[in-house]
Order: structure tokens, then C-alpha cells, then sequence
């Protein structure tokens, strides 16, 4: 699941199962209350009263009940067995049922309001799959479909619909859109292809209503144009709906984190604006952890955004930071201690910083652990030199935590690499290899990457391309020649011309 909780490796234990089963009980009685207003609003169109709907099909009701129970209760023991951290937070499990609430609500409005072959079906699919992932939107896309099915099929909703065939081919008119929405939706990155999926999903729904409705002549026509429009409907909605749940459950999508690693977007021009020098060191750094990223098939977006914001607590106290400074350094008038304070604390500024505009937590994780627990060596050394004991050099170090995560380590590497090849007089590229593969053995010695799953595999892999890149960023160049040139003076006319 790709959202902005997924650093937390929170333990499944008897207080998160008693919460997520409190939060899945309250969604069923949502479930039963919702079915309850379509029943409402299908018997004021039969001019019946609910009650009497009720007492001639109360078994169907019941089986309505329990089906969505049974439904319901399948989708906890999937997470139970398949991915218990989704369960252990509370705005996890909220944004599942959030999801298919919403498709249910939605589709059903629009096979009354219109026809049942209007009702965006592939809604579901499409948002499972952005804010979720492949493998659990297809899980979802299957329960989506026989919920709708059961609640066509065993609510009066039948009664006030007149495609018989439309409510037997539910099931497989869902699930196909659906699976065509995953398929070709995984690939999507683009708003505007967004918008063009929804005509790749038009075609199993015009299939099948052809198939189910062509003795019906020119009417037909009509209902093909419903199908298409249930198709466009679906990638319209989702395009509409996406920012709202990126907002209430703070998801992380591409399209999201390509808006947070625009320049304009508000951090990035504080950052830009009151330090420079740290700006552009990001600039570098994303370049670095992008190509680690693709390297390593990694999320290249989440690497690309987490280096553009692991250094925004710089912003507190920028002048601090060598490469916001223009000449004065105030360290110099500081004791080593209280330097140690300012840097270290950029890592903790950047996590309050990122959570305080409500930006994604996992880039408040990567801010907060991109140092891990390394020392700060230079004010460690100068305060060797100002003292005769010993130093304990925890007090000169980051509070950590350690990277947690790939991408983590990946910014960590790619951080202190870029700085320190700007020190380097020589950046030819057996210098800065050298100097990266002493970055990585050093961190490794320090025990830095041992919380995370990267391999000594990868750690080849991200010293390689980081070199490569390297190179081309700070190649060397032919020097200009010292030659002034000045402007040719244009020859006067001839008087007597």
C-alpha cells in the first residue's frame, strides 16, 4: 500500500485488532444504513411503503444482510492474512471501506437517476489501484462487484429496473471494466491519460450490452451510449475524487508527489527563496536518487520528492549551513556543542516542518532518518581539540532513527555523497568513486543501514550509478580562451553616395 504511513511498522497486537475490528463493525452498520436508503427511495418510485417490502421479502433482506456481512468480513481476514500493518492503523482500514462505500453510493445513484448501464462501475478499481496498489485493488474490484450484485439483486431494486439482463450480468460487467481499469491504469501517469483510461474501460460494457440488449433495435443505440458514458464517467469521477482522498487519508500518489516537487509548490519556494544553497543540493540529490531508484526499481517518484524535502529543516536557521552562506560563518563564534545542536536539529525540524503543512508522513520518516545516528565529525574533532578528556561522541551525533526503508538509505548515500563532491578539487571519476564507495563503507561500519532491507547488491548498484552521475553533473570542461572582442564598427556611408 503506497500511502503516507507506509515507514510505520506498527505490531498487530490485541489493542490494533480490537480497533480494527470496532472500525469494521462501524462501517457494516454504515453498509446496512445505506442499503436501507436505497430500499427507501426504490419503494417511494414503486409508490410502496418500506415496511411492506420488508414483510413480504424479509428472507431476501436477511440474506442482503449477511452477504455483506460475509463480504465484509472477508475483506478483514484478507489484511489479517496478507497484510496485518494495513489493519494496525486505523486510516487505513477507514480509506478501504471509505472506497467502496463511495462506488456503492455512486453507482447506485446513477443506475437510478439515469440507467443501470450509465453507473460508473470501474470507479472503484480505478481509486483501489491509485491509492492502494495493483494487487489489492484487484481483491477490492471482486468484492465491489458482488456487493453490487447482491444489493441489485436481492433489494427491491429490481423492481423498478427494466433490464432483467443488465442485473444478472452485474457481477462480470463490474469486475471486467475493472480488471480493464488495473491493467491499463497501472500504466497511466498523466491526468489526461486518466481521463482516455476510461475509453480502454467503455469496451467489456459495450460488449456485454450488445450481447444482452440487441433485440431491442434502435433503443440498443441508447444504451451503448450509456455504456460509454458509464466508462468516461468512471476515469471523471476518479480524476475528481482522488484529490479528496489524497487529502483526507494523506495518501501518496503520483500525481501528488509530482505537484509537491514542483518549484512552486509552497515549501520549495520558501526553500528557494531563504536557502539557496540548500535548494540547489536537493536539486542535485533528487537527480541522484531518481536514477538509484530506477536503478534499483524503486518508486522513482517517492525517491525523487523524499530528496527534495530531506533538507527542508534547514529552513529554520539556513545561515548555519555552509552552502547558504555568502563569506561569515557563525559557527565560529559558537563552542562545538551548541553547533552540534543547530545541525543536528535539521533532521527533527524537517519531520515537524513536513507534518505541520499535512504533507505525506513518509517524507517526514526519510527528512527525520537521513542521517541515521552518524557523527558530525568536524565540530566532534574541533572539540577533541578544545578539551583534554574524552568525548563521548553520541553527544555529537544525529538522534537518528536509522533509515528504515530503501529510498531512505538511497538519500542518505546520495546526500553525503553530493556533498562531499563538491570538496573534492580532482572530481575525475576515480576520485569520486573513491570517495562514494568510502561514504558507503563508513556508514556501514556505523551500522547505518541495518534496519532496512537494502543489500550489499544494491549498495553496488547505488555506488555505480551515483558515480556515473556524478561525472556528468561536475564534468570538466575546455577552458575558454582569454580573448576580448569587440563589436565591428560599421563602415560610414559615403558622403557623396
Amino acid at each position: 500500500m503506497r500511502n503516507s504511513d507506509q515507514t510505520d511498522f506498527k505490531k498487530f497486537g490485541k489493542a490494533e485488532c480490537a480497533r480494527s475490528v470496532a472500525i469494521f463493525f462501524v462501517n457494516y452498520l454504515f453498509a446496512i444504513l445505506l442499503v436501507a436508503l436505497f430500499m427507501w427511495l426504490n419503494s417511494l418510485r414503486l409508490q410502496d411503503t418500506l415496511s411492506d417490502f420488508l414483510t413480504r421479502r424479509f428472507n431476501s433482506v436477511v440474506y442482503l444482510l449477511a452477504s455483506i456481512f460475509m463480504l465484509f468480513l472477508t475483506v478483514y481476514f484478507y489484511y489479517i492474512f496478507e497484510d496485518r500493518a494495513v489493519l494496525a492503523n486505523p486510516r487505513n482500514v477507514w480509506l478501504i471501506f471509505a472506497l467502496l462505500d463511495t462506488g456503492i453510493v455512486i453507482c447506485y445513484f446513477f443506475g437510478y437517476f439515469f440507467n443501470i448501464y450509465s453507473r460508473p462501475v470501474a470507479l472503484l478499481a480505478l481509486l483501489a489501484l491509485t491509492l492502494l496498489g495493483r494487487r489489492d485493488a484487484i481483491f477490492l474490484n471482486v468484492i465491489f462487484a458482488l456487493m453490487m450484485f447482491s444489493i441489485d439483486y436481492f433489494s427491491n431494486y429490481a423492481d423498478i429496473n427494466p433490464y432483467v439482463n443488465a442485473l444478472n450480468s452485474t457481477p462480470l460487467m463490474t469486475f471486467s471494466a475493472g480488471m480493464v481499469a488495473i491493467f491499463v491504469g497501472s500504466k497511466v501517469k498523466t491526468r489526461l491519460r486518466s481521463f482516455l483510461t476510461g475509453f480502454s474501460v467503455c469496451v467489456p460494457i459495450l460488449i456485454m450490452t450488445a450481447c444482452l440488449e440487441y433485440d431491442r433495435g434502435v433503443n440498443m443505440v441508447y444504451l451503448l451510449l450509456y455504456g460509454l458514458e458509464a466508462g468516461i464517467m468512471s476515469a471523471v469521477l476518479f480524476m475528481a475524487l482522488l484529490p479528496v482522498f489524497e487529502v483526507l487519508f494523506n495518501c501518496i500518489t503520483d500525481y501528488r508527489l509530482r505537484e509537491l516537487t514542483d518549484h512552486d509548490a509552497p515549501l520549495m519556494r520558501e526553500l528557494k527563496a531563504h536557502a539557496p544553497g540548500t535548494f540547489n543540493h536537493c536539486i542535485v540529490v533528487a537527480h541522484l536518487a531518481e536514477a538509484c531508484a530506477i536503478a534499483l526499481n524503486e518508486d522513482t517518484a517517492l525517491a525523487r520528492a523524499a530528496a527534495y524535502y530531506h533538507d527542508v529543516g534547514k529552513l529554520r536557521q539556513p545561515e548555519y549551513f555552509t552552502e547558504n552562506q555568502t563569506g561569515y560563518n557563525p559557527h565560529s563564534e559558537l563552542s562545538p556543542e551548541l553547533s552540534v545542536d543547530i545541525i543536528r536539529s535539521h533532521a527533527k525540524d524537517g519531520y515537524d516542518l513536513i507534518r505541520s503543512r499535512r504533507l505525506p508522513k513518509v517524507l517526514a520518516d526519510i527528512a527525520l532518518q537521513h542521517h541515521g545516528t552518524m557523527p558530525i565529525k568536524y565540530f566532534y574533532a574541533k572539540a577533541l581539540k578544545m578539551t583534554d578528556g574524552a568525548l563521548n561522541i553520541e553527544d555529537f551525533s544525529y538522534a537518528g532513527p536509522k533509515p528504515q526503508t530503501k529510498i531512505a538509505a538511497i538519500i542518505m548515500i546520495a546526500d553525503a555523497s553530493e556533498a562531499i563532491s563538491r570538496t573534492l578539487p580532482d572530481r575525475s571519476p576515480e576520485k569520486v568513486e573513491s570517495a562514494v564507495r568510502d561514504i558507503i563503507e563508513e556508514r556501514m561500519e556505523l551500522e547505518q543501514f541495518d534496519e532496512c532491507d537494502i543489500t550489499m547488491k544494491d549498495l553496488t548498484i547505488i555506488r555505480e550509478t551515483i558515480v556515473g552521475c556524478l561525472t556528468g553533473v561536475y564534468h570538466a570542461r575546455t577552458p575558454y580562451p582569454k580573448l576580448k572582442l569587440k563589436r565591428e564598427e560599421k563602415e560610414e556611408e559615403k558622403e557623396d553616395a
